[in-house]
């Protein structure tokens, strides 16, 4: 599918560098051409959150409403402010993840067996090892667009590989006997996996829905259009981790692609690296603000609104502004005597609806949308 345990000691090295700053792979030099996202604007949810007791939305929060749907189909992007996500939750699950990853990583090379590894369960729970995943061809696509050097990916025209690692956890219920409900993978060496995930994975599940019934307000429906279609949609915690010592700049940690969900979420990453193209195909390096959660709309969103929201297509790139983080965390990491590897981490998680839900276009917003553009 594109998309689709550490120790106190290290959790406290990583406040320290909070507190500090708001044989490698070769490849191409990555121009850093690319605008970054801050024209996008921030939604603060808790307007929306604090609403009357009635459940009428404020002004204030039917403002926010709007721009998230006017954002989604724009930008196929979002930035929000959640107030009951705290931040220091995003850092320790990176935490884990990055030493997660570097783990598995190296025992996977040292021949040992790896038991999260499920292929037979198409890699939909546990852990997915670099060099499985790729995007799909779309050359016809770019070539017939003809970008401007600046807008071009530096994604290959020929798909390759994904230099990533990836785990998936499912988060909230499955319908009984969803043929794709398969048994969770907890990784024997942290005893407290569980837990993290669910933590994480929750906080991020709540934030989707409270944006879902935005989105929805501010698409002129009934608040309850998409989360009533989300209700038992197979919701992954699908967290990615890149070897940014073992890789170099060029290499291709996500190829050119767009997800299949209905939303994707993610925290801040430690690294640059991640572009996405807006409507006018115009290239954003992403730039999440210090507090602040990035959503992604994925096809299953644009179908269902008849186009009207876009599916954006993104990448994920080893650049230069990512050899520079490299380079300042390991000056950071010496000064406070860390011995850690860098991985970039990718706090993801994908969102969907239920299998038995139509995503053609919904009538009610036939307002958004014409016929021609909802036939395509």
């Amino acid at each position: 599918m594109a998309h689709n345990y550490y120790s106190p000691k290290k959790q406290n090295a990583s406040a320290q560098l909070a507190a500090q700053e708001d044989g490698p792979r070769q490849g191409r030099e990555i121009p850093q051409a690319a605008p970054q996202t801050d024209d996008i604007p921030v939604i603060d949810l808790n307007a929306y959150l604090s609403t009357a007791a009635d459940g009428s939305p404020s002004e204030t929060a039917l403002a926010e409403c709007n721009k998230v749907a006017e954002c989604f189909h724009r930008y196929g992007i979002i930035l929000i402010r959640d107030p009951r996500v705290n931040m220091s939750d995003n850092d320790t699950y990176i935490d884990l993840m990055e030493e997660y990853f570097a783990d598995v990583g190296d025992r996977f090379y040292a021949n040992e067996t790896i038991s999260d590894i499920k292929p037979e369960f198409h890699y939909q729970v546990g852990a997915t090892p670099e060099f499985i995943e790729k995007a799909r061809n779309h050359s016809e696509k770019l070539s017939a667009l003809n970008l401007a050097p600046e807008d071009t990916p530096e994604s290959p025209l020929e798909p390759v590989l994904d230099a990533k690692w990836r785990f998936m956890w499912k988060i909230g219920e499955r319908p009984d006997g969803a043929s794709d409900d398969f048994p969770a993978v907890k990784p024997e060496r942290y005893p407290d996996w569980e837990d993290k995930m669910n933590t994480w994975g929750g906080k991020l599940h709540s934030a989707i829905f409270t944006v879902a019934e935005m989105a929805a307000i501010g698409m002129g429906v009934e608040k309850s259009a998409f989360t009533s279609r989300m209700e038992g949609g197979a919701h992954l915690l699908a967290p990615t981790g890149s070897d940014l010592v073992k890789n170099d700049i060029g290499a291709i940690f996500a190829g050119f692609h767009y997800d299949i969900s209905f939303m994707t979420i993610h925290g801040k990453s430690r690294y640059p690296g991640l572009f996405v193209w807006t409507r006018d195909w115009k290239k954003k390096a992403v730039k999440i603000p210090e507090g602040c959660l990035l959503i992604q709309s994925g096809t299953s969103f644009e179908h269902i609104t008849g186009g009207y929201v876009l599916s954006g297509f993104h990448e994920v790139v080893y650049t230069e502004a990512t050899k520079e983080a490299v380079k300042r965390r390991a000056q950071q990491f010496e000064a406070l005597g860390i011995n850690r590897r860098q991985w970039r981490v990718s706090s993801t998680m994908f969102t969907h609806f239920r299998n038995d839900v139509d995503i053609g276009p919904m009538a009610e917003l036939s307002h958004l949308y014409t016929p021609d553009q909802a036939a395509q």
